[in-house]
């Protein structure tokens, strides 16, 4: 257990250069630690600074690099974008022990940039992974401040159901295997074949195991029981959900085991999905930003436009 203030890592810069498809000028704010300390968050904004804006949150264990086929999408269209890093990750700094990390920090640390520091407002907010996870969060927390919401390959879980052995089984190794190859496992996570520089680019966050306490720990900190400590807030979240009139779309890949399935739970139970035309992402892995990037920011852009 840390005591005091939590002990840090901060990826090199040097570790981002040339990094192939991510031409994005970084951007970066301090955040309340939790402890009496504060974190460095990174994150992009692109895009007119007087648009409302997009935030696109990413999940395990990948970092805004993943939106990087989107982002220019989105700005064509005329909006701000913003990509935050989670704390542990991309170029936002690293606490050091796995102890350091739980769900409801990541949404404190999370809420502080977005809230606090960039006071984004009138947003459209899309996640994926422990994107959807942790922003769903901040959308049930302040839903006066987005305007529309797509999810993609995520859920807000309640430990209510029984995970699966592969999910337990994913969690063990992550916490326990030797070798946590963080370019490896987003690759696996995708329909096509990254490049080398690719999964070099995803491994770049990460030059040695120290840096990878954040990664290691975010899959179990998914709730799988009901008394999980953030069973009741993400319950909570829910009754915010199943008020929620204003646009949420869904956009799930076809070919995501992990995920397919979870999006009948919004489709069925948040009143502004009703009536909305909720996109299957042909071709589409876990990691469907990869997979479909341009063709989901498309999705994203139009229903903006067709809200708005």
């Amino acid at each position: 257990m840390t005591l005091g203030r939590m002990q840090t890592l901060r990826t090199p810069d040097e570790r981002f250069v040339d990094l192939p498809d991510f031409d994005f000028d970084p951007h970066y704010a301090e955040v309340p630690d939790g402890q009496g300390g504060t974190l460095r968050m990174h994150y992009l904004d692109e895009g007119p600074p007087d648009a409302d804006p997009v935030l696109l949150l990413h999940g395990e264990p990948s970092w805004a690099y993943l939106y990087r086929h989107m982002v220019p999408v989105l700005v064509d269209a005329g909006h701000r974008v913003v990509v935050p890093d989670l704390v542990g990750f991309g170029r936002s700094d690293k606490p050091t022990e796995q102890s350091d990390y739980t769900y409801a920090r990541h949404v404190a640390w999370t809420s502080s940039l977005v809230f606090d520091v960039l006071d984004l407002t009138d947003a459209t907010f899309f996640g994926q992974d422990w994107g959807g996870l942790v922003g769903l969060r901040l959308v049930t927390a302040r839903p006066d401040r987005f305007s529309r919401v797509v999810v993609g390959n995520t859920f807000l879980p309640t430990g209510d159901g029984r995970p699966s052995e592969a999910f337990l089984r994913w969690q063990e190794f992550s916490r326990t295997s030797p070798r946590f190859d963080i370019g490896r496992i987003v690759d696996g996570g995708c329909a096509r074949t990254l490049t080398d520089g690719e999964k070099a680019a995803y491994d770049a966050p990460f030059p040695d195991d120290a840096h990878k306490a954040g990664a290691r720990m975010f899959p179990s900190l998914v709730p799988t029981s009901p008394d999980d400590p953030e069973s009741g807030p993400n319950r909570e979240g829910w009754t915010v959900l199943e008020a929620w009139d204003k646009p949420f779309l869904c956009a799930f890949g076809d070919l995501d085991p992990i995920t397919a399935g979870n999006d009948r739970p919004f489709r069925e139970r948040v009143p502004g999905a009703a009536g909305l035309e909720h996109p299957t992402m042909a071709g589409g892995a876990h990691f469907l930003q990869e997979d479909v990037g341009p063709d989901l920011a498309r999705v994203i852009a139009n229903l903006i436009a067709e809200t708005s």
